[in-house]
């Protein structure tokens, strides 16, 4: 195809081939996303010859590939992907990891224009625009274009009552997100979530990660920063107490100061409207008693 609509997170993404690009295939996990509405939030034309860098282009942010072995971590990639600034021009060079051929791509975008460009070379005839890390990149930028917030959490709903668990791995996101799955409520994600402030109510959005994905989300109730605990115990959070904790889970791109303040002033204001507790908890069924109890 030459052109199609994802909706992610209430944000309506347009991928548009240019005249010579490739022919455009989402993957998989991206199809129950595909959306009719032909008017799109952001515009991304993709073009397949190769593209260089402006000379003098500023590398202002990298990110190695880490494959995690056993519970280590690896750095299999010193060049996965990185971000880089010429005067107000903003680029993004990644490889592919996770592709069958060998290719790499270059995204000009902008935190002001809804209209961004995509060189994607060695590719084949078809190609997927929105292919691992291009997909988070992109959703990330437009968090904080909106003003929004990217977190590593697992959400639920239960009742009407939306509950988000956020820590680092190994903390027991994944592990939430099955106890509560086993007690009826719908989980939005067990991994990342997106935070939108809609109308004066914050909800939390999934992404899509896994290829059996469908487009979820609920309204944000309270927040849970977790541990693993002996006993179940929960510790409400205030001010910048609670502000500091949130983001330091959240995914960031710490190369610009406006960035970096965007980011802070989101998370602030949320934190005025939504309670937040650390909560250390069990694995087992007690620590959804506790939480019920506290609607």
């Amino acid at each position: 195809m030459r052109n199609y609509n994802l909706n992610i997170a209430g944000y309506n993404i347009g991928f548009e081939a240019s005249a010579n690009g490739p022919e455009l295939k989402p993957s998989v996990k991206f199809l129950k996303n595909i959306s009719q509405d032909k008017g799109s939030d952001i515009l991304i034309r993709v073009h397949s010859e190769p593209f260089e860098l402006p000379k003098g282009a500023e590398r202002v942010f990298r990110a190695p590939y880490v494959e995690e072995i056993n519970g280590i971590q690896f750095n299999n990639e010193t060049n996965f992907w990185s971000v880089w600034k010429y005067y107000s021009g903003l680029y993004i060079w990644t490889i592919f990891p996770l592709s069958s051929t060998e290719k790499n791509a270059v995204l000009k975008f902008s935190l002001t224009s809804m209209e961004w460009d995509l060189w994607i070379y060695g590719a084949q005839d078809e190609t997927d625009p929105f292919e691992y890390p291009l997909d988070s990149l992109i959703l990330y930028y437009l968090t904080v274009i909106n003003g929004d917030i990217m977190i590593h959490a697992s959400g639920v709903n239960i009742s009407g009552h939306g509950y988000l668990f956020s820590g680092v791995s190994g903390k027991g996101k994944s592990t939430m997100a099955r106890l509560w799955d086993e007690a009826g409520a719908r989980v939005i994600h067990d991994d990342r979530l997106i935070l939108r402030n809609t109308g004066g109510v914050y909800k939390m959005f999934n992404t899509p990660v896994y290829n059996n994905d469908e487009p979820r989300e609920s309204i944000l109730d309270k927040i849970y920063i977790i541990e693993h605990g002996a006993e179940n115990m929960m510790v409400q959070l205030k001010g910048a107490n609670a502000v500091t904790q949130i983001m330091a889970n959240c995914i960031q791109h710490n190369w610009g100061a406006d960035i970096i303040a965007r980011l802070l002033g989101s998370i602030s204001i949320m934190c005025g409207t939504v309670p937040t507790a650390k909560l250390f908890f069990k694995p087992d069924r007690s620590i959804i008693d506790l939480i019920r109890e506290h609607e």
